[in-house]
């Protein structure tokens, strides 16, 4: 039979609410899929059966029933159980998603329609942890572009759906619920959550209103076991970091063999306490049958706060006494273990709070008129902001570390879950030989206080229509106009005491001894006692209020000058001072995107040989206009640090300048193509095909040049990156097929192939240039002639500056463990990356989700996987250039059980994400060695018991497997972090007020 507009009764719940339910609009609007709760687990999967059959393009969705019957922490929670979603998690909590294996910058989130704004500063992505699933109609996932859809996300748009009280039923509820995060060490066991909604109409239903709040506190902790990045050579490269002779067992020698040795290695104990408040006011009014009016007011703040310990060990590599090691076979070689003998080297132990509150608002009103029985018009305007910045004087990161020097030996050992940090440690005190660590060595060494804040404001109007000129086909139209104001700015205060700034003895009245042992337990390694020696886990803790205090003390005792201050006054606090000459190093971005958009789509639902078909075109034109400027440290010299691993650029003084801004503009027309055709009863086959883009990071976007002013001088180039305005967006040509057959009562089996052909990927354009004159150490006076004296090698640059520090205490640059860059010495060379448009990719996969009920038993499952490739990877025997890399590409699958019978519903649910590539870079050891992160499986239980037509009470359990997450880089023996969190369980009740 030929498909027919009428209107859809859809039942959409809130989170807070037993059942109620609202009318969606005409279904010229998108048909979704919808999990929903009025009946059970089993009525909503048959409804959702029903929906899909009706749906046009791909678009998949989750519905506030779903996510209000087993409470999750956040959207994101709920999202991954869509077909071809996967999260990232953050604190054990889901966080940012993948769709179809494209990352969270790929994936543009919408509200009602409307754009959302992101407080990355740097980033577009999305982050739903700052969200609560409360108050929350449904989300949609759209799969394939549309014309009336914002642009933006080549791997999905996905819009979050608020309730309008025009549309609903009347309802009242209180929820209170107890949460138990069984990974807190400090914070209190069980905190509390409390949400409420008020949803009702007058005046004969016309006027609606709905007011809706929520309150959460959590208490967690996250220990991780970690390495700073690894150093990769060829085997017979320049600049080795490994001695060649006996004592390294299987090292590489050859060019066709790599071998990667760590930066460095840590353990940190950090508790996080998190508050999200979430609060949303909708206000409708239809003074006639033809005219409705809506404005929603919804605003959330997500407060968190960290406070850690670590203690952690640097490696010398050819600057150590000796050098001892194991490998594994080539061409990818890793430490089976690696061991340095070192003189007095510090043992760095350090204490650190971060803090910072997001804020999200958004403020909408729209207008629909229903002109006649053909005619709809509509205006939608909105202006939404996001925002974050620093809840503490201490800015959104502070870090002092404190040392003992007594470390004469440190082993690497892999082979576990996290890695193994053995240290030799010599007192000094025959007194007690066997505590090796004396409260009297320890003093205070470097610190950073770091600070950023950012804000994006979005003001959009959207004029649409919908006329539909016969009685099975209609046009929507519209124009849209977005402007898009995005500013970031960030600065740090750091001393580069690193070789100590007080006096033994200072800090032994406020450190506590402290173990890392039981904080583990859930890793192999965390009891290694073997043949290498055994693991450290003594360490001390002092309070940072302790640290400051002490450490400001020795700065009024000695009469030095603070290299940078911070608000304070002292260069123990952080700075809102976005530029100048009293912080180390600043940023202060902003760009502006000013948009047009038109749309035209034009659906006909007809019948081919007496079969149902429905298609639909659509074209979307798009102009951008990019004002971007920055306002950037300048620097004029250089200092070289006594370890002679680190460089540090000495800022320029302030000329009080004027950012330059720099322009960039682009257009696009986007066109889109849904056809699906009911081939026998129960069977239909679907084709679509659209292009759709992401836009370029704001990072990649920005004006200016940024670089750290702390340098890790691996191979003679300092480190520096800079934006591009003139980036256009990344466009993907799309084609979709599926199938699906729909075979039972509630159960179906849909099968589909997606392939997205993507064009303008953005990668790295690397060059080598001078930025004014800034003296570079290295090739200067009194580097030549240390060369010349020692007959060092001149690639061993670490090896060369201990020398100039040793023997040339006489030279003015020369000045205990620093030597400064001196005037005629050569121009520092910079390595200066930055992002173009250059790289194709092509992505294909294949989605299949089986729903299948056993009957009348109450029992059912869902199984649905993802599976995704691309014809571009990371290439590990390329590892020391530079790579265009596809982040967050993986394979997915669900599995959910469940019962649903007599008011008492169970479900059990195991979501699992192949390894991915989160990256190229690991910090502190190189820019071009793989980020990845390993496979990982969660499973979470979920309990609702109906007591009575007002009560119901849920129970439910996340991560109650209590898994561990795994990052490695070229291979998994190379591990980068090793993370232990823990199990997270619920108990709510719920009051129907009516």
């Amino acid at each position: 039979m030929v498909f027919r507009k009428s209107l859809l009764a859809s039942s959409v719940a809130l989170a807070l609410v037993g059942t109620y339910s609202p009318a969606y609009a005409q279904d010229d609007e998108p048909v979704i899929e919808e999990i929903i709760v009025e009946g059970g687990i089993r009525g909503s999967l048959k409804a959702s059966m029903d929906v899909k059959r009706d749906s046009r393009g791909v678009v998949d969705a989750i519905s506030a029933e779903d996510i209000g019957k087993f409470p999750d922490a956040n959207l994101a929670e709920s999202l991954q159980r869509i077909t071809g979603v996967s999260i990232s998690r953050s604190r054990g909590e889901g966080s940012q998603v993948t769709v179809r294996g494209f990352g969270p910058e790929y994936n543009l989130v919408t509200l009602n329609g409307r754009q959302m704004p992101t407080h990355n500063g740097a980033s577009r992505s999305f982050d739903f942890g700052d969200l609560a699933s409360e108050g929350v109609a449904g989300v949609q996932v759209y799969k394939t572009a549309r014309a009336d859809v914002p642009s933006g996300g080549i791997g999905s748009t996905i819009n979050i759906s608020t309730p309008k009280p025009l549309e609903a039923d009347s309802v009242g509820s209180l929820s209170v619920k107890t949460v138990n995060d069984t990974s807190t060490r400090v914070g209190d066991e069980y905190t509390p959550e409390f949400s409420g909604i008020y949803m009702d109409t007058f005046a004969d239903e016309t006027i609606g209103i709905a007011v809706i709040a929520s309150r959460q506190e959590r208490n967690n902790g996250v220990n991780a076991a970690s390495v700073g990045g690894y150093y990769t050579r060829s085997g017979d490269g320049a600049d080795q970091k490994l001695a060649t002779d006996e004592n390294q067992v299987n090292r590489p020698l050859t060019a066709d063999a790599n071998y990667s040795l760590p930066q460095s290695m840590a353990y940190n104990i950090a508790e996080y306490r998190s508050e999200r408040t979430n609060g949303q006011i909708v206000l409708q009014m239809a003074p006639s049958d033809s005219l409705t009016m809506t404005m929603d007011f919804i605003r959330s703040e997500f407060d968190l706060e960290r406070s850690y310990s670590d203690m952690s060990a640097w490696f010398s590599n050819t600057a150590a006494l000796s050098q001892t090691s194991e490998w594994s076979d080539g061409p990818i070689s890793s430490p089976i273990f690696y061991s340095e003998r070192v003189n007095n080297a510090d043992f760095a132990m350090g204490t650190g709070e971060d803090g910072r509150t997001n804020t999200n608002s958004s403020l909408g009103l729209n207008f629909e008129l229903q002109v006649n029985d053909s005619l709809n018009l509509k205006l939608d305007w909105h202006d939404s902001s996001a925002e974050t910045g620093a809840n503490s004087p201490n800015g959104t990161s502070s870090l002092i570390t404190m040392a003992n020097f007594n470390k004469v030996g440190q082993t690497f050992v892999t082979g576990y879950d996290m890695p193994v940090m053995i240290l030799d440690l010599n007192s000094g005190n025959p007194a007690e030989e066997n505590r090796q660590m004396q409260k009297n060595d320890m003093i205070v060494t470097g610190s950073t206080f770091s600070n950023d804040a950012a804000e994006m404001n979005i003001e959009q109007t959207t004029f649409s229509g919908t006329w539909e000129f016969s009685d099975n086909s209609t046009i929507d139209f519209g124009v849209q106009i977005s402007d898009v104001d995005n500013r970031a700015v960030s600065n740090f205060v750091q001393l580069n005491n690193w070789g100590g700034s007080t006096n033994p003895g200072d800090l032994a009245d406020v450190v506590n001894r402290a173990t890392i042992a039981g904080q583990f337990d859930e890793l192999s390694g965390h009891d290694y006692d073997g043949e290498y020696g055994q693991i450290q886990t003594e360490f001390f803790t002092a309070s940072l209020e302790d640290l400051i205090a002490v450490g400001e003390a020795s700065y009024v005792a000695s009469g030095a000058d603070y290299e940078a201050t911070g608000d304070c006054g002292t260069g123990y606090c952080a700075s809102t001072e976005w530029g100048g000459n009293n912080v180390s190093g600043y940023s202060n971005i902003y760009t502006l995107e000013e948009s047009q958009a038109a749309f035209v789509r034009y659906s006909l639902n007809t019948e081919v040989s007496g079969m149902p078909t429905n298609l639909y075109m659509g074209l979307r034109y798009e102009q951008t206009d990019i004002t971007s400027q920055a306002v950037t440290s300048e620097y004029d010299g250089t200092r070289w640090s006594q370890a002679g691993n680190e460089l540090y650029i000495t800022p320029k003084v302030d000329d009080g300048s004027a950012p330059t801004p720099f322009y960039g503009d682009y257009s696009f027309l986007l066109p889109s193509l849904d056809f699906d055709i009911e081939v026998v009863e129960d069977v239909i086959l679907r084709a679509s095909f659209s292009e759709s883009i992401t836009r370029p990071s704001y990072n990649d976007i920005k004006g200016g040049l940024t670089a750290n002013s702390t340098q890790f001088y691996a191979d003679g180039l300092a480190s520096a990156s800079a934006g591009n305005p003139d980036l256009e967006p990344i466009l993907s040509r799309n084609l979709d097929l599926s199938a699906e057959w729909y075979y039972g009562e509630g159960s179906y089996l849909s099968v589909g192939y997606f392939d997205k052909d993507v064009d303008k990927f953005i990668g790295s354009g690397i060059g080598e240039r001078t930025l004014g004159t800034i003296p570079n150490i290295v090739g200067g006076a009194l580097w030549d002639r240390a060369i010349a004296e020692s007959g060092i090698d001149p690639s061993q640059y670490t090896t060369v500056a201990q020398y100039i520090l040793d023997n040339y205490q006489d030279s003015p640059y020369v000045d205990g463990d620093t030597i400064s860059g001196a005037p005629g010495d050569p121009d520092l060379i910079w390595r200066v990356t930055q992002p173009v448009n250059q790289k194709k990719a092509r992505v294909d996969g294949i989605e299949v989700n089986l729903q299948h009920n056993f009957g009348d038993t109450g029992y059912g499952f869902i199984a649905n996987a993802t599976f995704a490739e691309a014809d571009v990877g990371y290439d590990n025997m390329n590892s020391l250039e530079g790579q265009f890399v596809l982040n967050g590409l993986s394979d997915s699958a669900n599995l959910v059980g469940f019962y649903d019978k007599d008011g008492l519903s169970v479900r059990l649910a195991y979501n699992w994400r192949d390894d991915f590539l989160a990256g190229a870079g690991q910090g502190q050891g190189t820019t071009t060695n793989p980020t990845n992160v390993e496979a990982f499986g969660q499973l979470d239980l979920g309990i609702t018991y109906e007591y009575n037509d007002r009560v119901t009470i849920y129970a439910s359990g996340l991560n109650i497997t209590e898994e561990t997450v795994h990052v490695y880089g070229l291979s998994k023996a190379q591990t980068l972090q090793a993370v232990q969190g823990g199990a997270r369980y619920d108990l709510a009740i719920r009051y129907k007020l009516f």
